[in-house]
């Protein structure tokens, strides 16, 4: 089964892992027995201290029924369980979920639990990214810590687009990947036929694109003809 992947901003092809069925299974239980540790040493403390019915609703349920969506909001899409997994949530295309996508996946939970016989379990054998329904409906998965972390590396150390770029050509778009791979490879050489061939390859592209070039060098062109093209992918993603 091959495993999700997007193009990072130099359009290397990265590939997230995800949690195996398993992992995830794990994670649930160490999760649980968790809650259930807390909640038995809260009870103890609490009856201890004569506490009352509000007082434990307070101290004990509450805590519980937020576990999940609170550790995940608040130790980077990771509760304990996921933790000692080495797994953790995150977005589709790898970044940082929002506060909506937590709380989506959290609220979905009362259809992939144990309320609806565990149909998240079944949901995630069926689908290549393992996730369940809750994963589905905000967008996110769970992938595996390491290659997690490889990939945000490659995209800190591969992405070059300012979060206000503005796009100038998005007739960039309509080019193929090849096609950009080619624009690239060009502006990477630096042999003694460069300027030339920047210039007939720079040439071609307006033609193909129907464009008239604002750039004064065929360097710049080329540049900008391949970043208005990311940033067009990456809006796809």
């Amino acid at each position: 089964m091959s495993e999700p992947s997007f193009l990072t901003g130099q359009y290397v092809q990265l590939q997230l892992t995800p949690a195996s069925v398993g992992d995830r299974i794990a994670a649930q239980l160490i999760d649980w027995c968790v809650m259930l540790a807390y909640a038995v040493l809260m009870a103890r403390v609490l009856k201890e201290l004569n506490a009352g019915f509000s007082t434990n609703i307070l101290v004990v349920v509450l805590p519980l029924f937020f576990y999940t969506l609170l550790c995940e909001l608040f130790n980077n899409g990771q509760s304990v369980g996921k933790m000692l997994m080495k797994t953790r949530v995150v977005k589709a295309d790898g970044s940082t979920p929002t506060i909506g996508a937590f709380l989506i996946r959290w609220l979905m939970y009362m259809v992939d639990g144990p309320l609806l016989s565990y149909a998240g379990v079944l949901v995630m054998i069926l689908n290549r990214r393992n996730q369940r329904i809750g994963d589905m409906a905000a967008g996110t998965m769970v992938v595996k810590l390491k290659k997690y972390k490889d990939i945000q590396v490659s995209l800190d150390e591969y992405d070059f687009l300012e979060s206000n770029y503005k796009p100038r050509y998005p007739q960039a778009a309509d080019l193929s990947l090849e096609q950009i791979e080619i624009v690239s490879r060009t502006l990477a050489m630096k042999n003694d036929d460069f300027l030339p061939r920047t210039a007939a390859l720079a040439n071609k592209v307006a033609q193909k694109l129907g464009i008239e070039r604002q750039e004064a060098s065929d360097t710049a062109f080329l540049q900008r003809i391949v970043r208005d093209y990311q940033y067009y992918a990456l809006e796809e993603i």
